[in-house]
């Protein structure tokens, strides 16, 4: 069929359709469904944790409760300790001066790296993280002029910081039509005005994404219900014991101050239920009451005691509490800090259950290489005009050291069975992972010796099992030799 013959359409040919069809692919149609009125999301179907209320409420779990801060810790503490390098594209001259033009830019910043890494976790508890990248010319030592300073003078352009934007100064989001994150409105202290950061200068760090929700979503989030109710059984607890060491407070008193309609009697009555609220044992304890007689000994009516309780109680708080920290430890995959504590719970279960928190781990370590690699490294390079071909990596390390034990008896095991053969890369390699110092350059393994190396054959296997047939033989054998050496005289030998 030509490309000018009629179609079911009367009025338009191939051509024309395939035109219209390239146009529609092109046009995004759909939405990703994001729950948002204006410049705010309202994606979270509870009120508290919307915006910058949901901030403040997940700032308060990570700074008051001790599961949160040690899981947090925790975390933040392994992920930091991973090293962070640089990898080039290929071995070209071209890819080498690209790595290392990265290199320098990451430790030419007014902060360190490790400093924008603790920043950007905290995208942990909040869910998102916000940085603004700002440039500068790396024109030499211009310590009055911070869009300059450099400790390099290429007169190229490098990172001058990647600076947080804090959660808590968030007041909107701008999307496009289709969804898209256009940026951030911010409005922080002291002056409180409304800025627009938008994404293109900026990097948007999230631990876990759904429906492209510029909020992300916290990993406090599930642990929420538990906190919750775990906060406020600990203040309950808390009053308990004060109440069973102090005892409970009860005031007597005449029954006329019981009568509402004596407006003195009321107002005195009002004045000792205050005392009785306030009764505390401290620093400031002590209690002015009337006595319990008069002057003739007669009951006043007045009478001030302590009601004690005895016995335990129904429900334990501090099981129910612990069980509570125990389903927040959970959600955060940080069980085996409970390992222990409770005189319960094996090696096997803690090696399982760290396997597992350091996979989350890599899984967030995988977030991050991708996000900062994506929107800061390669456009880094576009400004300073690298080819694409060379742009560099900027890569993570594992999260958990290499245990040496097991490393050494694998080798072992294959090098025996014949499936493994030594060699330098082999060599540089796990002397990386055993992180002992590398191999001395004038140490390298020649050319002669690999080949000897490659080339060797095991040595023969010995028997386990003495060959008796033969013992008496080289036995009497020793003993001819010895005899002959006695009777034969020494000779004098001259080099």
């Amino acid at each position: 069929m030509s490309a000018d013959s009629p179609t079911l359409h009367p009025h338009l040919n191939v051509a024309t359709l395939r035109q219209l069809y390239k146009q529609r692919r092109s046009e995004e149609i759909g939405s990703t469904g994001l729950v948002r009125y204006g410049d705010t999301v309202d994606e979270e179907w509870l009120h508290q944790l919307r915006g910058v209320r949901g901030v403040r409420i997940f700032r308060e779990m990570q700074d008051n409760d001790a599961t949160i801060g040690a899981s947090l810790y925790s975390i933040s503490s392994l992920i930091r300790q991973v090293d962070w390098t640089v990898q080039r594209a290929h071995e070209g001259k071209g890819a080498e001066e690209a790595a290392v033009f990265l290199e320098e830019c990451l430790v030419d910043m007014s902060h360190t790296m490790a400093d924008f890494w603790a920043e950007v976790l905290s995208m942990l508890p909040f869910g998102w993280s916000y940085f603004e990248k700002v440039f500068k010319t790396r024109d030499g030592r211009h310590p009055l002029d911070p869009t300059r300073n450099s400790r390099f003078d290429d007169g190229r352009i490098g990172w001058r910081e990647i600076a947080i934007r804090a959660q808590e100064t968030l007041d909107g989001w701008e999307f496009d039509d289709d969804g898209g994150i256009r940026g951030m409105y911010q409005s922080a202290a002291p002056n409180f005005n409304r800025v627009f950061l938008p994404i293109e200068k900026c990097l948007l760090f999230r631990p876990d994404l759904n429906k492209n929700n510029p909020e992300g979503r916290s990993l406090l989030r599930n642990a929420f219900r538990s906190w919750f109710f775990l906060k406020r059984i600990q203040e309950i607890e808390a009053i308990g014991i004060e109440r069973d060491l102090v005892g409970l407070p009860v005031i007597e008193l005449p029954h006329a101050y019981m009568n509402p309609k004596d407006p003195e009697k009321t107002k005195a009555r009002n004045a000792y239920a205050t005392l009785l609220q306030q009764i505390r044992r401290n620093q400031h304890e002590g209690v002015l009451f009337p006595s319990e007689t008069t002057e003739d000994g007669t009951p006043s009516g007045y009478k001030l005691r302590l009601l004690s309780t005895g016995g335990s109680r129904q429900m334990d708080p501090g099981a129910v509490a612990l069980r509570y920290q125990k389903d927040i430890s959970m959600t955060l995959l940080t069980q085996f800090l409970f390992l222990g504590m409770d005189k319960a719970g094996s090696f096997a279960l803690s090696s399982n259950m760290t396997d597992l928190f350091a996979v989350s781990l890599g899984a967030i370590l995988d977030t991050l290489e991708e996000t900062f690699d994506r929107f800061a490294v390669r456009e880094l390079m576009s400004i300073n005009g690298f080819p694409e071909e060379d742009w560099p990596r900027y890569e993570h390390g594992d999260v958990e050291r290499i245990d040496a034990e097991k490393l050494a008896n694998t080798l072992k095991t294959l090098s025996d069975g014949g499936f493994l053969t030594p060699d330098p890369s082999l060599e540089e390699h796990i002397r990386g992972e055993m992180q002992v110092p590398p191999m001395p350059e004038d140490a390298d393994v020649g050319d002669d010796d690999e080949e000897a190396l490659m080339n060797a054959t095991p040595p023969p296997a010995v028997s386990s099992t003495p060959d008796v047939s033969n013992a008496e033989d080289t036995e009497a054998e020793d003993v001819d030799d010895a005899m002959e050496g006695v009777s034969r005289p020494e000779q004098d030998v001259t080099a």
